[in-house]
């Protein structure tokens, strides 16, 4: 389908009208809510400045979103799905305008078991935190916005976080384990998809169905000691940041590292951290478990370390900060508050050789590429790092170059100067993402313009028909 914006505006104004009991914003506040942090990139800041919605609507029951869905499919109006957005590269901009559908206000945490819950996708991380820590647990994986993310922005738009050091990538098996689907049609259908056809539905920005509740596993909730240690050596903090992420006797929940001078940059923008860590040095952030304080610092001893930065769980709580706000995308925010000149790339890196190859890069690339490694388990379980590597941007070919000598190095990278799934994926199609788009979106308004792999979709059905292509079974309707 194709959009012609002033025939999509009238449609869109209709639809205000036609729905009055509904919550709509149409004011000024329509600019903010079509943005995400895209302008981490000042490539994408360029190309999608200028996007905005036609109207916002803010449902608080599924009766309520499938009305909008309904009517929005019956006028051919596309649909944006928006949790806090707090991403990083226009997975919630609209690229053709219409409605942005702000599920924030559906939110409920639906219940809570041993290890698992169930919840709305507009609630926020932090709150569903507070609900299930009564119980002894808490989410598995969390980002760096947790106050303000939504579960579900995270399943649709987010990788991983504050412990998959633990538990992986969000993605990893048990992780998620159900998902609950409204199709975009004039006569919604709902259905729901267990684990592994759940995740067909994550990490594509909301393109492919509309995600109205997720089950998720759970990890027993701990009080967490908060630290940094600094280094005047870069090799003596990776290998500690290693040492201490592979610990099996250590429990922990985030080892960060922050090579210089990251951590000038972060003293320089956030009085909370002024004079907390050594000038010019290395720092690891770490959250451990109060009951692993001791081993923790056995362990710095080994690599010559020094905590600079210690507050125990109850301090944490009654200052209301946290050093999780300063890492995994918080690093690069505030590090940007200092130095407008920087940028910054997604990596992953293959474990086994991981900390060889920070140490390699960091040689080859010097200054203009600034180490921050966020320590995590893979899928399947084996203990490597994911960078967040701030850049020092000049131009977009210099860019582009030092992504490719990263991926010569053998480390995989998310690009994140790009808004099409597939792109920042390394162009590659995932003909299941694009079957259950099929599936769930036939008119293909959810989010458009951002799968390249639904220009493509005749042929991977026709495929499928002949047997050249083998999709996952997923429910019919």
């Amino acid at each position: 389908m194709t959009f012609d914006n002033s025939i999509t505006r009238q449609r869109t104004a209709a639809l205000v009208q036609a729905l009055p009991a509904l919550e709509w914003i149409t004011d000024a506040r329509v600019e903010r809510l079509s943005q995400d942090f895209y302008w981490f990139s000042p490539v994408l800041k360029r190309q999608l400045s200028e996007l905005r919605a036609d109207a916002v609507v803010r449902p608080k029951t599924e009766d309520e979103i499938r009305a909008v869905v309904a009517a929005c499919a019956a006028a051919g109006v596309p649909i944006t799905a928006r949790g806090s957005g707090t991403g990083n590269y226009g997975q919630c901009m609209p690229l053709h305008g219409g409605v942005i559908l702000d599920l924030s206000a559906y939110n409920r945490l639906l219940w809570v078991k041993p290890g698992v819950a169930r919840a709305q996708a507009g609630i926020r991380m932090m709150e569903m935190d507070r609900q299930t820590q009564g119980e002894g647990f808490e989410l598995r994986c969390v980002p760096s916005t947790f106050r303000s993310a939504t579960l579900g922005g995270l399943y649709g738009g987010g990788f991983g976080g504050v412990g998959s050091i633990n538990f992986g990538p969000l993605a990893s098996t048990g992780n998620v384990l159900g998902v609950r689907a409204m199709s975009i049609e004039p006569a919604p259908r709902v259905v729901e998809l267990r684990a592994p056809e759940a995740l067909l539905l994550h990490h594509v920005y909301g393109t492919n169905g509309l995600v109205l509740e997720l089950e998720v596993g759970l990890a027993p909730a701990h009080p967490w000691l908060e630290a940094i240690v600094c280094f005047d050596s870069f090799d003596a903090a990776i290998e500690f940041a290693d040492a201490l992420a592979a610990a099996p006797g250590v429990v922990k929940k985030c080892v960060t590292l922050m090579a210089a001078p990251i951590p000038d940059l972060l003293m320089a923008a956030v009085p909370m951290l002024a004079g907390q860590m050594v000038a010019a040095g290395h720092a690891v952030f770490v959250l451990v478990a109060e009951f692993s304080e001791q081993p923790f610092l056995q362990m710095v001893a080994e690599f010559g370390g020094g905590v600079t930065y210690r507050k125990t769980a109850d301090e944490v709580k009654q200052s209301n900060r946290t050093i999780v706000e300063f890492t995994w995308n918080h690093t690069t925010l505030h590090a940007m508050k200092v130095d407008k000149g920087l940028t910054y790339i997604q990596s992953g890196y293959p474990a086994g050789p991981h900390v060889q190859l920070a140490k390699d890069l960091r040689r080859a690339l010097g200054d203009e590429v600034l180490v921050h490694l966020e320590f995590i388990r893979s899928k399947e379980g084996a203990m490597t790092c994911s960078g967040l590597q701030l850049v020092r941007f000049s131009t977009e070919e210099r860019l582009d170059q030092i992504m490719q000598i990263h991926r010569d190095h053998g480390v995989y990278i998310a690009n994140p100067h790009v808004y099409i799934v597939e792109d920042g994926k390394q162009g590659q199609v995932n003909p299941d993402v694009v079957a259950t788009k099929k599936r769930f979106d036939p008119l293909g308004l959810l989010n458009p313009g951002k799968l390249r792999g639904w220009e493509q979709r005749d042929q991977i059905m026709a495929d499928a028909a002949a047997g050249r292509l083998a999709l996952s079974t997923l429910p019919s309707f």
